[in-house]
């Protein structure tokens, strides 16, 4: 199972890495991705000073807030932290998620060929309408 995952794992982040360099050519990309990383970064520096997290912990709940996931392992325990959450969730993920559709947009489509595979999958050739006249 691992032989099948890797490969795609390593192509995604090679996709993702080649759509954000293309994008930062961009400026409205650019702006983006620079609010994404001083959203995460202010984040991290809050729940560390506040809540009194270690840098990973705190950089951790900030990815996991934003993306939605939420475990559940951590959680603000301070009146402050709470309320600072709810700003940074309400704003964070409006800013995060325009910087995600943004990105799909510089995503490589892959090759007509590959795509007409995928939309013929499971057909058998009988299936096909004949083009003769």
């Amino acid at each position: 199972m691992a032989k099948k995952i890797m490969p795609a794992l390593f192509i995604f982040l090679l996709r993702l890495v080649r759509g954000i360099r293309d994008g930062l050519k961009e400026p409205e990309f650019r702006g983006l991705f620079w609010s994404v990383v001083i959203i995460l970064l202010s984040g991290t520096w809050f729940y560390h000073a506040v809540e009194g997290w270690s840098w990973l912990d705190a950089f951790y709940f900030s990815v996991i807030t934003l993306t939605t996931v939420g475990y559940g392992d951590f959680s603000p325990q301070t009146a402050v932290g709470k309320i600072f959450t709810v700003v940074y969730i309400v704003l964070g993920l409006g800013v995060l998620s325009s910087f995600l559709l943004l990105l799909a947009n510089y995503q490589p489509t892959d090759s007509p060929t590959l795509l007409s595979r995928l939309k013929n999958r499971g057909k058998r050739p009988s299936d096909e309408p004949s083009t003769e006249e």
